[in-house]
């Protein structure tokens, strides 16, 4: 049973005639892991009253608010009962991972040492230490981690997977697959994992094997938007024109939290790119403009764009997203919804129109890019990046690729935005990201509506 700092058994005497501390607590719990999250927070609190310095009711409590997106809150609360009772592997394991989505990676992995150093067995922060040192650009030593993590528990479904995608990154595929293998042992019907062996596979160049995974995934989970993709991704056929709002919904909610990390990960450079090409191209009315985030994502661009903005609206797909984005606070406003038919319900709303990494989940263009024009007013700027293809066929259409994304011929892109009545002003070359340890080539492009 827990303590508190002055040594008194949490549970000592009766509180409030009918249950001890002790009692309260555990009622406090089981509730919110049945998630009746109001009730449980009433009863932590209550425990807190009758007891400040409780450390279980202030971690969980802080666990509570970091569910409801108050990082800040949780980070405070759990610091309190740790200054209470230091000796919480678990409350400094659920530390290290709140910092990690705050981006405060070198205090994250402080807690993880720190837990590890008191309960050497954890699995779980070894392979959460391994990804914090991962994004810190540390792999030897995250590679360590998470084999560690991986002793302890072979089949850690987790750890193999982080592992997994670490040699994929480092160009080890043979290596990955075997760590992929292990999660799926662990884990026989996991989508995610199903989806990272397949997409090993495929690297290696044993496509047939690729797709024997992708036809047992669908045939447990024939509704699966994600498997039916992914399926037409790796095969080419019956490609959608593009990806479905359920595959875009489900995969993005699944990276929400993690998302940033694994970008900064793979030196993602859109959002950068964008806010630079739109930092030529604004002029004098910078400041002054309405302007929407299509496909807003975590607000990685929202964040950079917003000091040149008056009005800024993001819209994305992804609930996850969404509730990531909203906590950047640069938004005046954000809304769950399909880009296309977002865009034909909002015309002449906007100044500029910028979407990073957004159309390369569509291959036909002719659509999308012609409600944006509409949605812009006359002079306005549309700003995005696609990923270039590299088939000589491509250079007037598009293509999917094996990872899920779709790439685009130069050629292809000038004329719809011609047909859309979009001045071209720039189709700049760049790299977007590292994937795979080579470079993604794409393309960032400005155009402008005709108009006064």
């Amino acid at each position: 049973m827990s303590s508190s700092r002055d040594g008194r058994p949490v549970g000592q005497g009766r509180w409030d005639g009918t249950v001890t501390l002790s009692e309260a607590l555990q009622i406090a719990v089981a509730l919110h892991r049945k998630g009746e999250t109001a009730e449980a927070e009433a009863l932590y609190n209550r425990v807190l009253a009758a007891q400040p310095d409780q450390p279980d009711a202030l971690h969980f409590l802080g666990v509570l608010h970091h569910q409801r997106g108050q990082s800040a809150a949780a980070i405070d609360l759990i610091a309190r009962s740790l200054a209470t009772l230091p000796e919480q592997p678990s409350a400094l394991t659920n530390l290290g991972n709140i910092l990690v989505e705050q981006g405060r990676l070198a205090e994250a992995v402080e807690a993880y040492r720190k837990a590890i150093a008191l309960e050497p067995g954890h699995a779980g922060a070894h392979s959460n230490l391994g990804l914090t040192l991962r994004a810190l650009g540390h792999p030897d030593e995250a590679e360590a981690a998470y084999r560690r993590a991986i002793e302890l528990v072979p089949a850690h479904p987790e750890a193999n997977e982080n592992l997994g995608n670490l040699l994929i990154a480092q160009g080890r595929a043979e290596e990955a697959i075997a760590a992929f293998w292990q999660a799926v042992i662990a884990t026989p019907k996991s989508p995610k994992t199903r989806r990272l062996l397949a997409m090993a596979y495929d690297a290696v160049g044993e496509t047939g094997k690729a797709l024997e995974i992708l036809r047992e995934w669908l045939a447990d989970e024939p509704s699966n938007p994600i498997a039916a993709h992914m399926y037409a991704a790796c095969s080419r056929e019956d490609v959608p024109q593009r990806a479905s709002d359920a595959y875009i919904e489900q995969t993005f909610d699944i990276f929400a939290d993690s998302f940033d990390a694994k970008l900064a990960q793979l030196e993602y450079r859109a959002p950068e790119l964008i806010a630079a090409a739109l930092t030529r191209h604004i002029g004098p009315k910078a400041g002054k403009v309405a302007c929407l985030d299509a496909g807003c994502g975590t607000g990685l661009c929202g964040a950079l764009v917003s000091p040149f903005v008056e009005h800024l609206v993001g819209i994305d797909l992804s609930s996850g997203m969404l509730q990531q984005a909203k906590k950047r606070g640069v938004y005046h406003e954000l809304a769950k919804a399909e880009l296309t038919e977002y865009l034909l319900g909002a015309p002449g709303a906007f100044d500029v129109i910028i979407s990073a990494d957004t159309l390369v989940y569509f291959g036909a263009l002719d659509g999308v890019l012609s409600a944006a024009a509409g949605a812009l007013r006359p002079g306005g700027l549309l700003v995005f990046t696609l990923e270039e293809t590299t088939d000589p066929a491509g250079f007037s259409s598009y293509r999917i690729n094996s990872h899920g994304r779709y790439s685009h011929g130069r050629g292809y892109v000038q004329t719809l935005l011609d047909n859309a009545g979009l001045s071209t002003l720039d189709i700049e070359a760049a790299v977007l990201r590292q994937e795979n340890l080579k470079p993604v080539d794409g393309m960032v492009i400005t155009a402008r509506r005709l108009g006064a």
